[in-house]
């Protein structure tokens, strides 16, 4: 905190001095004032989100700021004992046959995994014309409304499971050969994810912003797409 306090006051005090400057060179300085002037904002945001957890114990603060240059940086809570928070924006990939990724999209607030599913089967519609005759996801994108709207969509096979069923029917709907393949590929998936990561950058956005963010996913899910269709044509001529 005393260190944020510092680069506050400095901020401060360059701003300070610009305005003395003559007015030919604080207009040549006009794009560097409005960085550092937004960087003063973003600082006095920290400081008191800072007190506030301090000495209030306030955790939720308003607007709050994890990163000074990448202000819109979520805390992602993953509830694992090795990681349990990571820091960045969430990304939603949807796979279809042979590892192609059919869509993706990264979120600009975090939704709850419930609210996707649904709209991951109207952008499948859209692209395909349409359902998918399968539709495979964790139980965190589970809930019985979710599963009967887009079983009236045209998927025949949802396999989603239910978090704590105690219901004797969805326990043996959950063991069943097709439920099981089914999250068989989304642990598929899950891979597709770790290899986006690994292959392509995806763990570590090197553009600035929101919208270079978006750019950097893209860029990694196109690369992904290609060597995968290129793998599948040259079996195709094997």
């Amino acid at each position: 905190m005393q260190s944020t306090s510092n680069l506050f006051y400095l901020l401060h005090g360059v701003l300070e001095e610009a305005e003395h400057l003559p007015r030919r060179r604080q207009a040549q300085l006009k794009r560097l004032r409005e960085i550092l002037e937004t960087m003063g904002k973003r600082v006095r945001q920290v400081v008191r989100q800072t007190k506030a957890r301090v000495f209030q114990g306030m955790t939720k603060y308003p607007h709050k700021i994890v990163s000074l240059f990448e202000p819109h940086t979520e805390i992602i809570r993953k509830g694992k004992a090795s990681k349990p928070n990571e820091f960045g924006k969430l990304v939603q990939v949807q796979e279809a046959e042979n590892q192609i990724i059919t869509h993706y999209e990264v979120f600009a607030e975090r939704p709850e995994d419930s609210q996707l599913l649904i709209p991951a089967v109207e952008q499948h519609q859209r692209q395909f014309g349409r359902a998918p005759r399968m539709v495979a996801a964790d139980t965190g994108f589970y809930s019985l409304k979710n599963e009967k709207t887009i079983q009236g969509m045209g998927v025949t096979r949802v396999a989603v499971p239910s978090r704590s069923t105690k219901n004797s029917e969805r326990r043996k709907l959950q063991k069943t050969r097709w439920f099981r393949a089914g999250q068989r590929w989304r642990t598929g998936c899950e891979g597709r994810i770790s290899l986006l990561k690994r292959r392509h950058g995806l763990n570590r956005c090197r553009y600035r912003g929101f919208e270079g963010m978006r750019r950097w996913v893209g860029l990694g899910v196109i690369a992904d797409n290609i060597i995968q269709i290129g793998r599948c044509l040259a079996l195709q001529r094997a």
